[in-house]
């Protein structure tokens, strides 16, 4: 649906809707999705990866849809009851990236300590 819908791409890319390129602007990636054992709620956890301007609009946009991606998995799926779906930002994909650029930044200092000795 986040790939397809254009309700929710313009919740998540508000810009999009004026024509900016969406595959530019910030990348969102759902990163896991917990459905409790009674099936009556789904955490949906999102990484966005842009800056913090970016990250707040995403979140808040998916949020405020939370309701009409219910509605539309009700639509899809065969469920007596369709789970109240929660959208929750998850900062590990960002946080490894994170991490990596750092040690990548130490391994390069040691080369280059290492060449000048």
């Amino acid at each position: 649906m986040l790939l397809t819908d254009k309700v929710l791409q313009y919740a998540v890319l508000p810009e999009a809707a004026l024509g900016a390129d969406k595959y530019l602007s910030s990348l969102t990636t759902i990163s896991d999705v917990e459905v409790s054992t009674d099936l009556q709620v789904v955490k949906v956890y999102v990484s966005v990866f842009g800056d913090d301007r970016g990250k707040e609009v995403a979140i808040a946009g998916l949020k405020s849809k939370a309701k009409y991606v219910r509605s539309q998995l009700g639509r899809r799926m065969k469920l007596r009851l369709t789970p109240e779906i929660r959208f929750i930002e998850d900062e590990g994909l960002e946080r490894g990236s994170r991490v990596i650029a750092i040690l990548d930044r130490i391994k390069a200092e040691k080369d280059t300590a290492g060449k000048s000795s």
